[in-house]
């Protein structure tokens, strides 16, 4: 009997702890199991009993890279309580510090996380080696992308300017005319990265996935919208617990999220660039079919070019709102608590993340879920890591590591925020 073990204690450049098991039995997968041990935070049961407007700044804790989806979408849950909707230039700032946050985490994950994959490198230091001047054009991106959550949130990690009902104080534009030089050559260095990450080598792989994005016919959807797929998904956001759920599995301390009656679905990038291809700008759709990735593509490799067609968007309409904006005339609306359910959702760098809050008659936190996109994720990872290597049983011990770690840092996956990865073993028998 030939039997081969694969094990990668912690899984590198992806964010908290975790664990995959395969076992192959007769040149057959046995099992696939996608574990989670990192520790469960409890955020949703000390959210209870706070007051409603303590909830942006205790969700904005669970992830340090991606905090506005946090916030916004508690911010909105408990507006949808109140009976108030944030619009105008209150909403547009919402729109420019989601877009600094988009445009730091999708260029952390392309140039230090994900690019290292691709070109056969340990990590984005050793990188740097050989190509310092692509290191550096990255971390300029990340540091503009700062830039901006730093002007709008007050902070570029856990920002406190963030309220319910609007920001505590809205920057004038004075403040934010400097950023819109950076965002021009952000833009531009953007467009560099959609043609560098196109030409690298791609697995032939292919799922059949079931994409779930926020949908608006008039933007390319972020804060909000409907809840669409394409196997005919279309819902309001106040019925996202009729249709999805979350389920335990022995193996990881993270709850699995599936479709009621039809499983694994997938958000992210490659998701909202499938199902809203036509509300991106001119340019970035331009550059899509200049490097030939264009919808519907269901390689989960490719995530890295929909992310970089997602960092121009993210330049453009970042630098489309500075060179509009008239400071509002008051930064917040104003706020009656009262008691009710409401819900919110937007999509973080990595995918949508909904929320869900019931307060009482005093604005005090009765009951909190938070499903976050790495969570929604998960049965979908393990799915393809299935296929992945049924496809390629055949691979040498050390690609077929390899490129398992890289079918999992397709997602970004942030396993701080699911766990509510990665030690790796493959057993052959």
């Amino acid at each position: 009997m030939n039997t081969k073990t694969i094990k990668v204690d912690y899984l590198a450049r992806v964010e908290g702890e975790g664990g995959l098991i395969v076992k192959i039995k007769d040149k057959k997968i046995a099992k696939v199991q996608f574990k989670i041990f990192e520790p469960p935070r409890f955020f949703e049961a000390f959210l209870r009993g706070r007051k409603y407007t303590e909830a942006p700044d205790i969700t904005a804790r669970i992830c340090g890279i991606c905090p506005i989806a946090y916030q916004m979408s508690s911010s909105q849950a408990m507006e949808n309580i109140l009976g108030i909707k944030v619009e105008g230039a209150l909403r547009d700032l919402r729109r420019l510090i989601y877009c600094g946050e988009w445009i730091e985490s999708h260029v952390l994950h392309m140039y230090m996380l994900h690019a290292p994959d691709f070109l056969g490198y340990e990590s984005a230091i050793h990188m740097a080696g050989k190509f310092p001047e692509v290191v550096k054009r990255g971390l300029e991106l990340k540091k503009i992308g700062n830039e901006i959550m730093t002007a709008v949130g007050g902070r570029e990690i856990h920002p406190v300017n963030v309220a319910v009902g609007g920001f505590y104080r809205a920057p004038s534009k004075k403040e934010l005319e400097p950023l819109a030089e950076k965002l021009k050559w952000a833009r531009d260095a953007s467009i560099e990265t959609v043609k560098w990450v196109a030409g690298f080598e791609f697995p032939d792989f292919e799922m059949d996935y079931e994409f779930v994005a926020l949908h608006r016919e008039d933007e390319y959807a972020i804060l909000d919208g409907k809840l669409i797929s394409n196997r005919g998904l279309n819902i309001e956001i106040r019925d996202y617990d009729r249709n999805f759920e979350e389920i335990h599995e022995a193996h990881s301390h993270a709850l699995h999220s599936i479709i009621i009656r039809r499983g694994a679905y997938n958000v992210g990038p490659l998701a909202r660039f499938n199902l809203n291809f036509e509300q991106l700008t001119s340019t970035a759709k331009a550059l899509a079919k200049e490097v030939h990735f264009m919808p519907e593509c269901k390689n989960p490799f490719k995530s890295i070019i929909a992310r970089s067609i997602e960092t121009v968007y993210a330049c453009e309409e970042a630098l489309r709102i500075i060179q509009n904006y008239e400071p509002p005339e008051i930064s917040r609306l104003e706020l009656h608590p009262k008691a009710g359910t409401g819900y919110g959702c937007t999509e973080a760098p990595r995918g949508i993340c909904y929320h869900r809050y019931s307060t009482d008659g005093e604005g005090v936190i009765t009951d909190a879920k938070i499903v976050p996109p790495t969570s929604q994720n998960q049965k979908q990872i393990e799915a393809d890591l299935r296929k992945f290597v049924e496809k390629n049983i055949g691979l040498d011990k050390d690609k077929l590591t390899w490129q398992c770690e890289q079918a999992i840092r397709n997602y970004d996956p942030c396993i701080s925020c699911a766990t509510h990865f990665l030690k790796l073993e493959i057993e052959r028998e």
